[in-house]
């Protein structure tokens, strides 16, 4: 591996993430905070861990990223997302395990808009029978 920077998008729900990878120790920085100050859930942090353990390559890549947008819940799937496209352009021979894994699948799923005339996207109003 040379010292080659790979770079890829991720997105989930409103959260955008900018995604950077590099030969290195293994070092994840989030808005130039450490994973831990940034992600401070322990499953925010496995979730972020998911495609390098796809791949079996813990420690391999130090990732730098930018995300913005949504809440916590959906950063951490947008990197997962980058991060899983950034590493199958840094190796091509990576994809079908992150395929198998479901990790190159933009998750479409977004909150549903709220209708008119309603107090919400799907609730109704108390029935009454008269």
């Amino acid at each position: 591996m040379s010292n080659t920077r790979f770079s890829a998008t991720g997105r989930r729900k409103e959260a955008s993430a900018r995604v950077w990878i590099k030969a290195g120790t293994g070092a994840i920085t989030v808005n130039n905070k450490g994973i831990e100050q940034y992600f401070k859930r322990e499953v925010l942090r496995m979730i972020l861990a998911q495609p390098f353990e796809a791949t079996e390559l813990m420690g391999q890549y130090d990732v730098q990223a930018s995300v913005k947008g949504g809440g916590l819940s959906g950063q951490a799937g947008a990197v997962r997302h980058g991060l899983a496209r950034a590493l199958v352009l840094a190796d091509e021979t990576l994809r079908p395990a992150l395929k198998k894994a479901g990790l190159l699948t933009r998750d479409a799923r977004a909150v549903e808009r709220k209708k008119y005339g309603r107090p919400g996207a799907r609730k109704r109003f108390q029935f009454s029978k008269r």
